[in-house]
């Protein structure tokens, strides 16, 4: 198998994953994985508002979107990164956006901007 086509499966996996995972499993990994803080920032919420949808998983169609975004570049940048490498990665200014974070990019929207950081940062950049 190439490198591209391993590259394409962990892309389409990260994909796939993020469209099967359910909305209380998925606020529940993105909580775990980069901290409730940092999620309810991308969807503009408080913390309680993520508790909520962690323990219901009764999340609005809009915050169901970016959150599958956060998601999924999560899944996709999991096996070359850690866990805390991932979050700084959304935290940090990234040049492929302007300076502007990634998780500032999500909240505002800017979910294939956002992708294609993410697969430059995959690659090396």
């Amino acid at each position: 198998m190439t490198d591209v086509q391993s590259e394409r499966i962990s892309r389409t996996a990260a994909h796939r994953q993020a469209v099967q995972i359910g909305q209380r499993d998925l606020v529940g990994a993105l909580v775990d994985k980069l901290g409730a803080r940092l999620v309810a920032y991308v969807v503009d919420r408080d913390r309680s508002t993520i508790s909520r949808w962690a323990s219901s998983g009764d999340v609005p169609l809009e915050a169901d979107r970016a959150l599958r975004a956060v998601y999924q570049v999560f899944r996709l940048l999991e096996p070359i990164e850690s866990d805390h490498t991932i979050r700084a990665w959304f935290l940090g200014m990234n040049p492929q956006l302007d300076d502007v974070s990634p998780a500032e990019a999500i909240r505002d929207g800017r979910f294939r901007d956002v992708m294609a950081a993410a697969r430059a940062f995959e690659v090396g950049g």
